[in-house]
């Protein structure tokens, strides 16, 4: 699926502006002009990527950033500072506040493409479209098929993003409610157990290439994936 932005701006023609380029790109959108805002937002869905204007009018952003880092259910999300104070100092600040990256304005629109791109990358890799290889096992997030060797193994649409989430976070183990949160989202209530449905299936959809190995059971943890056999 893919990545939900939450882009926090005060002026209107830089919010249409990164709304409209960021859209075309493939993004999910949700837009906010003040502080208050942003968090009704972020209670409504949890974004994927957060870019933050410094100077808004109820509060400054790098006050936002430090609460965003200080809360459990928001600390993980990458954070793109937007400014115009571009000295070294408030670099160091915004940086210091949580701000994964800092873009100084005025920036290019294809330098924060590329900005965006590599923090997803390095903090939310399921959200990318790189083709992803474990052993024989491969898939492709763009022609959202997965294959061993020769053989493609089709699967559900919510049995693709789990095994996308725990192939790009190979050895981690995850409990049912991370992989809920995880994989369907933080605003959806399920029950834990639909998890181990899911997981089910996807042994099920593994198992014409024997694959169903990969996707192990730590038993009082959760699940994991790794090529790597579990006596």
């Amino acid at each position: 699926m893919p990545a939900t932005i939450l882009i926090i701006e005060d002026e209107p023609a830089i919010l249409e502006l990164l709304s409209i380029n960021l859209q075309h790109a493939g993004y999910v959108i949700r837009t906010a002009q003040d502080v208050r805002q942003a968090q009704e937002q972020i209670q409504d869905v949890l974004p994927d990527l957060i870019l933050l204007d410094w100077m808004l009018p109820d509060q400054p952003g790098i006050r936002l950033a430090k609460q965003l880092r200080a809360a459990s259910r928001t600390r993980e999300i990458p954070l793109i500072m937007l400014t115009a104070r571009g000295t070294e100092q408030d670099k160091v600040d915004g940086l210091e506040a949580g701000a994964d990256d800092y873009l100084t304005k005025p920036f290019s629109l294809r330098e924060l493409h590329a900005r965006i791109k590599s923090l997803l990358r390095r903090r939310a890799p399921q959200l990318t479209a790189d083709l992803i290889q474990a052993g024989e096992l491969t898939l492709d997030p763009e022609s959202r098929q997965v294959s061993c060797a020769d053989l493609s193994l089709p699967m559900g649409p919510s049995e693709f993003r789990l095994l996308h989430f725990l192939m790009t976070h190979a050895q981690r183990v995850y409990s049912r409610s991370q992989l809920l949160d995880q994989v369907w989202g933080d605003h959806v209530f399920l029950e834990e157990r639909t998890v181990d449905v899911h997981i089910r299936r996807l042994r099920k959809a593994l198992s014409p290439a024997g694959q169903e190995f990969l996707i192990q059971t730590v038993r009082g943890a959760g699940y994991r994936f790794s090529t790597t056999q579990s006596e």
